[in-house]
């Protein structure tokens, strides 16, 4: 099998999309195909042997051939005519703006690429944090109190300090900031601010147990271990990517049955059927033995393979089980119908 892995694009997790995507490279058996979105959202295949993190902030990928995305998949142009870039499925590997909102999915929809990954309707859903929250509570998973402020509002925060300040629309712990006290908010607002016109603000609770579950569903559901991350007040960029680049440690939650099977279920509901298709990891809170969902993660960082056994045989299977779309009749009788009505 021939994978295609699809990463970069106009997004502030850009750089996070290249690491994810090098990191694959050492953990999928099969053959591996590079397509890398720029900042000016231009297409180009990378030689899979020279794929480097060097190659991106040189510039040195725009002498590799670039590709247009049409009907059947990704071309380049030739001398005569153009040459398909040919793999059996594609994995939207772009983290953030781009590749979590809902852009890259309906492109891909819309030109029939066979791809895993979130589509549309879970990418704008758990791309916006409130969204999120309305999603969870609807399929009965429990979520902190939570308030969305728009920039410029003149609302008063209900929330009690200390809480956290989120950008309503951004991964990777960018832009977040923790207000303990009333001296705090002017900045930790100005910084969400920066990434987006409204932040979310939820309870802050220091020492809360985290923990973390990927899994997709194929004829059944595959569950990764339970991760329980080691931080300090949160899980900040540097934490969650360059320490765990360094040391490469995930740390196995040790949990009561109740409590593992409770966060498992919790995930079912998430999942199915919003993410039918997709590789996800969800991240949840444990405060007095009840579970609370703290974030959807639609295309996690390196795909959280790193919290798999066998994560190329979940790929594999996986692409089995890609949702269909409907097929359409292609016929005109409503207007032919409405035509001879007319005596036209």
């Amino acid at each position: 099998m021939t994978i295609a892995v699809l990463f970069g694009a106009q997004s502030f997790e850009h750089e996070i999309s290249v690491v994810s995507a090098i990191a694959l490279k050492k953990v999928l058996k099969s053959d591996i195909v590079y397509i890398f979105c720029d900042y000016e959202r231009n297409f180009y295949l990378i030689p899979t042997d020279k794929i480097t993190s060097k190659r991106f902030s040189s510039g040195e990928y725009k002498k590799d051939k670039p590709l247009y995305l049409k009907q059947g998949g990704f071309f380049a142009k030739k001398m005569l005519g153009e040459e398909k870039v040919t793999f059996d499925v594609m994995i939207n590997l772009i983290h953030g703006r781009d590749g979590e909102d809902g852009k890259i999915s309906s492109m891909l929809d819309f030109f029939n690429v066979p791809y895993i990954g979130p589509r549309t309707e879970g990418s704008c859903i758990s791309y916006n944090k409130l969204f999120t929250k309305l999603y969870a509570k609807e399929v009965g998973v429990n979520v902190l109190d939570y308030q969305a402020l728009r920039k410029g509002s003149n609302e008063s925060i209900r929330i009690p300090y200390p809480f956290i300040v989120k950008p309503l629309r951004l991964g990777s712990s960018i832009g977040i900031g923790i207000v303990k006290e009333e001296k705090e908010l002017s900045y930790a607002l100005d910084v969400a601010f920066e990434f987006d016109d409204t932040v979310l603000i939820e309870p802050f609770m220091s020492g809360v147990k985290e923990y973390n579950l990927a899994g997709c569903k194929t004829n059944t559901f595959h569950f990764s271990i339970i991760e329980e991350p080691q931080k300090e007040e949160f899980l900040d960029f540097d934490k969650k990517y360059l320490d765990f680049s360094r040391t490469k440690r995930v740390n196995e939650a040790t949990l009561d049955s109740k409590t593992e099977e409770g966060i498992r279920e919790a995930f079912v509901k998430l999942y199915d059927p919003l993410f039918l298709g997709a590789l996800i990891r969800c991240d949840f809170f444990v405060i007095d033995e009840k579970i609370y969902l703290n974030e959807i993660n639609p295309i996690p960082g390196s795909m959280a393979n790193y919290l798999f056994d066998d994560f190329d045989s979940i790929i594999t299977m996986l692409s089995g089980y890609l949702p269909k779309s409907i097929t359409m009749s292609k016929e005109y009788r409503y207007i032919n119908s409405i035509q001879a009505a007319k005596g036209k």
